[in-house]
């Protein structure tokens, strides 16, 4: 693995671990041991440790007395628990671009995603299609100008995009209703039109929050 020089030693760890835990190499419940992680990636005990701090706080990892770090577990609860704050604070996020936008450019970004969430449906990458999910919520940052919920989105995206995974590999059609969500979204919010994307957020949350409900069901 080649490290970032941008990025500090322990958030490069923890992306490195969050990608293995989203993406399922990790399962729930896993122990994380560190000497491991520090003989695969060459890097300082207190470095890995660092990293599991920043893990628990995204909600992938749980760390627990003399037991150690372990990948979190995905629970119905927790799930419905994601998808009813995080909607709000997508809701949050859309209405701050509605009010602020003043011009086509400010509206550009989103465009751009769109056609990169277009190509990525197109080659079935569901790992790009998440990151591009996921840079919607980030170009809408600007907008809002609060660090607060930016930081609060920043770290339950994680747990999201984890969810996301767990779906879109059984359900790869599910990509196709992003789309559509995304483009009535985006008229909505060009028109200023606060209650209906908030009512498309809801029911993409809901619809969503049962998908990642029903997977889990068929694990079991």
């Amino acid at each position: 693995m080649t490290f970032k020089a941008s990025d500090s030693l322990a958030e490069q760890i923890a992306h490195y671990l969050a990608e293995r835990i989203i993406r399922g190499e990790m399962k729930a419940c896993e122990r994380i041991q560190e000497q491991k992680v520090t003989q695969a990636l060459n890097v300082s005990r207190g470095s890995v440790r660092e990293a599991l701090l920043i893990l628990e706080r995204r909600h992938l990892v749980v760390i627990l007395p003399r037991r150690g770090a372990q990948v979190s577990e995905l629970t119905p609860h927790k799930v419905k628990s994601l998808y009813a704050l995080v909607v709000e604070l997508y809701v949050l996020l859309a209405r701050a671009v509605a009010d602020g936008w003043r011009e086509e450019a400010d509206l550009a970004p989103f465009l751009a995603i769109q056609r990169q969430l277009v190509e990525s449906q197109r080659r079935e990458d569901i790992n790009a299609f998440v990151e591009y999910s996921f840079d919607v919520m980030r170009a809408a940052f600007p907008f809002a100008d609060n660090p607060y919920l930016q930081e609060t989105v920043e770290n339950l995206l994680p747990a999201i995009s984890r969810s996301y995974h767990l779906v879109l590999e059984r359900r790869k059609g599910e990509m196709a209703r992003y789309l559509a969500t995304f483009a009535e979204l985006l008229q909505a919010i060009v028109e200023r039109d606060h209650p209906r994307a908030r009512e498309l957020l809801l029911g993409y949350g809901e619809h969503n929050c049962q998908l990642v409900l029903a997977t889990l069901a068929e694990q079991r």
